[in-house]
């Protein structure tokens, strides 16, 4: 079955950040019911280059990360799941350039298993999926590659694979990312979580200021929240630091993305996003800037 037509291919797989990441508790299941808000951004990204496999190999997969073993790579789940989805098993070689840190919460992984299954989707031809059942792939290999398929702002409940698009009113504004060389793990940031707040009052941390109304019209005054923050914060005191520099800067609002380790900051003035982007970069910490 070739697709040479389709080869060799360059994807972009952005990232996203959580405006807004409220746990509501843990399931019966194992996982957390979520209330988050999605805001895609475009950098950084990973690059998926895919070329023509000699016939009979399946997926051959490399990666710029030596920390990425292939068998337990998202790519090579996504490959298997759709392979025995549609029955469609293109002979492909994929080298995965990791741009987005790992340990982040900018949801690297996800973003790139949704880049690939967008790429097998549309070279699959009379195998390919229709829009429910891509979606409903893409939950299967993990909650945020869903979000992911469509790029666009959303509001995601469930384990976040339960998405509503929105429109955000940040047109004019600047983000500010900032990913210190911390390493978070998912599952460890869940487990403190669950230690310090499953049957318990959370204890008071006010690390997430209440926004002036005036400064951020638009959107509701507490929407820059993340439930992760507490534990996190509580473990790698450093992380809050970022965030208070970003504040002291001027920032609208400002927020850990995901589980950790990034954060970032939204600012009305293109000049204070460039102040507080060098403060960051002081630290010697990988720091973006973009209008939205």
């Amino acid at each position: 079955m070739s697709t040479h037509h389709c080869l060799p291919t360059r994807l972009l797989a952005g990232c996203k950040v959580n405006i807004f990441l409220e746990i509501l508790g843990l399931r019966d299941d194992g996982y957390h019911d979520l209330a988050t808000l999605f805001l895609p951004l475009p950098t950084p990204h990973d690059i998926l280059t895919v070329t023509q496999g000699a016939p009979g190999t399946g997926l051959t997969l490399t990666c710029s990360e030596d920390a990425v073993p292939h068998e337990e790579n998202i790519l090579a789940r996504c490959y298997e799941h759709f392979g025995g989805t549609t029955g469609f098993r293109p002979d492909v070689n994929v080298h995965l350039q990791k741009e987005i840190p790992m340990g982040a919460g900018l949801g690297g992984g996800s973003s790139d298993a949704a880049a690939f299954l967008r790429y097998l989707n549309n070279a699959a031809g009379a195998f390919r999926l229709n829009d429910a059942d891509l979606i409903s792939l893409a939950g299967d290999l993990g909650a945020d590659v869903p979000f992911f398929l469509f790029n666009r702002p959303a509001w995601a409940t469930g384990r976040g694979d339960r998405l509503t698009p929105i429109r955000l009113p940040l047109d004019g504004l600047t983000v500010v990312l900032a990913c210190p060389r911390v390493h978070i793990s998912t599952a460890w940031a869940y487990k403190a979580w669950d230690e310090t707040c499953v049957g318990k009052t959370p204890p008071s941390f006010p690390l997430t200021p209440q926004i002036a109304p005036d400064m951020f019209p638009a959107l509701p005054i507490s929407v820059f929240h993340n439930s992760f923050e507490l534990p996190v914060f509580t473990t790698h005191p450093q992380l809050r630091l970022v965030k208070e520099a970003l504040l002291s800067c001027g920032a609208s609002g400002a927020v850990m993305s995901g589980s950790g380790a990034s954060l970032f900051a939204v600012f009305r003035a293109p000049a204070q996003a460039e102040k507080a982007a060098g403060r960051v970069r002081e630290w010697d910490i990988p720091t973006y800037v973009y209008p939205l």
